[in-house]
């Protein structure tokens, strides 16, 4: 009985250790951006908070890369928001705040969505790299060769497929598909260079969306939907995926026709 209770102690420090060390980690690059305006020292330490990827023998290396890739994606996306909400023209008390709230949500993706396996939230996880990664790298490319887009955006979505692809564990095709994929966020990388377009957000002024952002991110959800009906039913049924299709091709429609005369350039 002393040592269940030694246990469960133990297991109740470990767990509030675990959650300090992760709210003190968002609120320091919060801080950083703040107050120094450095990315690269923010950058540095997010790449320092993944230490333990090398803790290991060496051959295990590309495997804890890739698969801490989605959170790397998912906290530089954080970081250059916050760094584009720091310089954004707006009132500085509404820089604060919008930047309290981003880290809010950087630290319930750390706590909350980060430690979880089950397939439906690896695929959210994806998302919210797609739309984190693409939505910063569009922020801050804009005098950036257009090759290194290219292969920043290839980064995003050979990581985002990978990422999801790895909750089947009879895949055997996943390193073939997450090239493929991989591909597809270039071509539409490549695209966006050329063709620009951001919508300001409700409410919040000097905030940018990139339309290619919410492009992949209802791209990658048809696919999802596709590839998850195929593997169940052997063939990709329409009920399985005329819902997602229909809305995804509605709001890209809209997005395309309609609002890009009212979007801004980057």
């Amino acid at each position: 009985m002393e040592l269940l209770k030694f246990v469960r102690r133990r297991s109740f420090l470990s767990e509030l250790v675990y959650t300090v060390l992760n709210i003190v980690f968002a609120v320091m690059l919060l801080l950083i951006i703040r107050y120094t305006d450095s990315i690269g020292l923010a950058i540095g330490l997010v790449a320092l908070s993944k230490w333990r990827v090398f803790a290991v023998r060496p051959r295990y290396w590309w495997a804890n890369v890739r698969s801490n890739l989605v959170d790397f994606i998912v906290s530089i996306g954080v970081v250059l928001q916050l760094h584009a909400i720091n310089v954004a023209t707006m009132a500085d008390p509404q820089k604060l705040l919008l930047m309290v709230v981003l880290t809010a949500l950087y630290v319930a993706w750390l706590l909350f969505l980060k430690p979880q396996s089950k397939r439906r939230y690896i695929a959210l996880q994806a998302g919210v790299a797609v739309l984190f990664g693409t939505s910063a790298l569009f922020a801050v490319s804009f005098n950036w060769p257009v090759s290194l887009v290219v292969i920043a955006m290839w980064v995003i979505g050979y990581t985002a497929a990978r990422h999801v692809l790895s909750t089947y564990s009879d895949e055997t095709h996943g390193l073939f598909l997450g090239l493929v994929w991989g591909v597809v966020f270039a071509e539409i990388g490549w695209v966006a260079y050329h063709w620009a377009i951001a919508y300001s957000l409700p409410i919040i002024s000097g905030v940018m969306l990139p339309q290619a952002s919410i492009i992949a991110l209802l791209v990658s959800f048809v696919a999802f939907q596709a590839y998850d009906s195929f593997h169940h039913h052997a063939k990709i049924r329409m009920s399985d995926v005329l819902l997602p299709l229909l809305f995804s091709l509605s709001v890209i429609a809209v997005l395309l026709f309609v609002f890009n005369r009212v979007g801004t350039a980057l």
